[in-house]
């Protein structure tokens, strides 16, 4: 069933004085005919009881001046303070929830993808092109998308994208995740693998001074059936799958003792 979204007041006394605390609650009945709750969004406190020093740090947008302000909220059920000199009364009844969307972990994948300078790295070698969105923000956007929650192409196309602030965070709108692009991207990616690791594990050296003495070495196989057998780098041999009937690859990784992947 649908959920509901509703307004959750929790109460508490300290030092004598009464605080609320607001938060934006989803009902959601199971087939079962449970009903369970989780909290969508903590607003925290709005009330009047609040050192004045705390006032003026929550920024609102206006609209009509399209400005952010600086404002203290206060419930319509208590008067304004004297000393409130830019307080606003918040009917809370009649608050609504509006297309939430998840924020805070992509906005820390893009700024490691930042601090990691993949960004520029994706630029220089996808360039622009005559494309409605740079390839370098859609490898941006799968790189994170994957790392945040792990699906296909095809459903960071039907549902991620709009269910959380990717779109924001790149400064792009939908464009950045259609399907054939998504796909498309991919394509242009492994002619520069080498040059990748090369980036990432100068990147690794620079932001942690990491120095190694020792290099492990670690072999791992897959088998192949059908129309993958014909890949040239297929061979047979000792199986570790015990399919010695079926061709098979072997994949090396070079590794820290910390188990970073250098090659």
């Amino acid at each position: 069933m649908q959920p509901a979204m509703y307004l959750r007041a929790n109460k508490r006394i300290n030092d004598g004085k009464e605080h609320r605390y607001w938060s934006v609650e989803e009902s959601r009945r199971l087939r079962s005919g449970r009903v369970v709750q989780r909290r969508v969004l903590y607003l925290g406190e709005i009330n009047d009881s609040q050192h004045a020093a705390w006032r003026k740090t929550l920024e609102v947008f206006d609209e009509a001046e399209q400005r952010a302000a600086s404002l203290s909220l206060f419930p319509e059920d208590r008067a304004l303070p004297a000393d409130a000199l830019d307080g606003v009364q918040v009917k809370l009844k009649e608050m609504e929830l509006r297309r939430p969307r998840a924020f805070g972990n992509y906005g820390l994948g893009c700024e490691l993808w930042r601090q990691l300078g993949l960004g520029e790295f994706w630029e220089e070698r996808l360039g622009e092109g005559r494309e409605e969105v740079a390839w370098a923000k859609v490898r941006e956007l799968l790189v994170v998308s994957r790392r945040v929650a792990p699906g296909s192409e095809f459903r960071l196309h039907r549902q991620g994208f709009d269910q959380s602030a990717r779109g924001d965070l790149l400064g792009t709108g939908f464009a950045v995740a259609e399907k054939d692009r998504l796909y498309r991207c991919l394509d242009r990616l492994g002619e520069h693998q080498t040059a990748l690791f090369d980036h990432l594990r100068q990147r690794w050296l620079d932001l942690f001074q990491a120095r190694f003495d020792v290099l492990l070495y670690d072999l791992t196989s897959t088998y192949i059936e059908g129309e993958g057998e014909e890949i040239p780098q297929a061979r047979h041999g000792y199986s570790r799958d015990h399919r010695g009937d079926c061709r098979q690859v072997v994949i090396a990784l070079v590794v820290t003792p910390e188990g970073f992947p250098l090659a």
